[in-house]
């Protein structure tokens, strides 16, 4: 005879148990829910140790009067508290960079992500040749330091011997001179060094969704654009999620691509992101508190967009 069931409360559904199943105790259940924790701990008390103190020095310079002085060696003796916040939040140039920075990552972002997302579906149509050769080149592209491409992409466009402007019949036109060319110049050089992750990782998420599910949607007569979108993408939901968290934060935080080919942010700061104005402002200016002061508005900013994708990741997982 079969041993006995009794029902057991299990969220909102009553489950038969065996009555003779053996228990979990709540001991056991600590030691594995700590485990994942031991596991991390390694690198977190080295992230820790290479994150923490320089958080806290940032922090703490935003909170005095920090200048050239203070650099060489002297002691700030004059505490701000939140002063340098007010001064930073009274500027009009602040928020005109920082919007101007959100609308830059913003296309930054929604355009990495359609040309990798493109061309991985492209990957999946091409022979082996042609997905190799395609392969190379965007790992040869996310292989390129920053400051190489952004000199090679600035000599495509030179106005006197860029190939681009004689292509196009453009004559001499400068594109770093006025703000929307330049911001599209920069543009094109950060989604052509950011597509191979997006391009990557996209691929080998359609590689793993089941061929017969694909082969059921082209035989029930759906195009390519309603397989990606009503197929593909759903299914691709949590690594979509990665790979645009993770490029918002990248493009958020663009330098180097700014600094070099607008040459310190444009005539006139016309082309400043927040990245870029906080440099001129700390070591142009010699004004390091206030540059401290918008490193922690940045920082606040990528955390609370951090704390956006890990309650979208929580989220999936309960829906899953």
């Amino acid at each position: 005879m079969s041993a006995p069931v009794k029902s057991e409360p299990l969220g909102r559904a009553r489950v038969p148990v065996p009555s003779g199943a053996p228990r979990t105790s709540p001991r056991r259940v600590r030691r594995r829910s700590a485990g994942p924790w031991l596991y991390l701990a390694p690198a977190l008390v080295v992230l820790g140790g290479l994150l923490a103190y320089p958080i806290y020095q940032l922090g703490l310079i935003s909170l005095f009067h920090y200048t050239q002085a203070q650099v060489s060696g002297g002691e700030p003796t004059s505490f701000q508290g939140l002063g340098n916040y007010r001064r930073l939040f009274a500027d009009p140039q602040f928020w005109q960079v920082l919007s101007a920075t959100v609308v830059f990552a913003a296309a930054c972002v929604v355009s990495t992500l359609v040309v990798g997302c493109a061309l991985a579906v492209l990957l999946t149509r091409v022979r082996a040749l042609p997905r190799l050769a395609l392969m190379l080149a965007a790992l040869g592209a996310w292989a390129t330091p920053a400051i190489t491409g952004s000199t090679v992409w600035l000599f495509l466009f030179d106005p006197d011997f860029g190939p681009v402007n004689r292509v196009l019949g453009l004559g001499d036109h400068s594109w770093t001179y006025g703000r929307f060319s330049a911001f599209f110049l920069v543009l094109l050089e950060v989604v052509w060094c950011s597509f191979p992750f997006v391009m990557v990782t996209v691929y080998a998420g359609i590689r793993a969704v089941p061929s017969e599910v694909l082969e059921a949607a082209a035989l029930d007569g759906a195009s390519q654009w309603r397989i990606w979108r009503s197929v593909l993408a759903p299914m691709l939901r949590p690594i979509l999620v990665v790979v645009t968290i993770q490029s918002v934060i990248w493009d958020f935080k663009v330098f180097t691509q700014i600094y070099v080919m607008t040459n310190g942010g444009g005539i006139a700061g016309q082309n400043l992101v927040l990245n870029v104005y906080a440099y001129q402002q700390a070591f142009a200016s010699s004004q390091y508190s206030l540059g401290a002061a918008i490193g922690v508005v940045m920082l606040l900013i990528l955390l609370a967009v951090t704390l956006v994708y890990l309650r979208l990741l929580r989220r999936q997982g309960e829906e899953l």
